[in-house]
């Protein structure tokens, strides 16, 4: 039988929260972070679909922050997706399998007959 995983060693279909990018004060002692820009990336089945977003962040209180020198990758996704909780994840990651359901047989289409 042959293997329809594209990469071995990856189990898809699966998906990839990354930090596209963020904006900090730079005026305090530690550059408060209070916007996350961030993209979402579904794989299956050779396709892939994606989004983009940004969420607002309340200061942390005061002497709890972590320096924006000290932040990394895994720490900020977990804000991003604390702040949508696990409903809201699971309703994201749905509406881009269906985006990729869509581009395997797709159910509608755009454009004129006589083109």
């Amino acid at each position: 039988m042959p293997d329809t995983n594209p990469a071995p060693g990856i189990d898809f279909p699966f998906t990839v929260w990354q930090v596209a990018n963020m904006e900090r004060k730079l005026n305090d002692e530690i550059g408060t972070v209070f916007t996350v820009h961030y993209t979402v990336t579904h794989f299956r089945d050779g396709e892939q679909a994606g989004a983009y977003g940004s969420i607002g962040l309340e200061a942390p209180e005061s002497g709890t922050g972590i320096p924006y020198a000290q932040l990394d990758e895994d720490t900020v996704v977990g804000w991003v997706k604390t702040h949508f909780g696990d409903e809201k994840i699971a309703e994201i990651e749905a509406a881009l399998d269906a985006q990729i359901s869509e581009k395997l047989a797709p159910t509608k289409s755009a454009g004129v007959p006589w083109a």
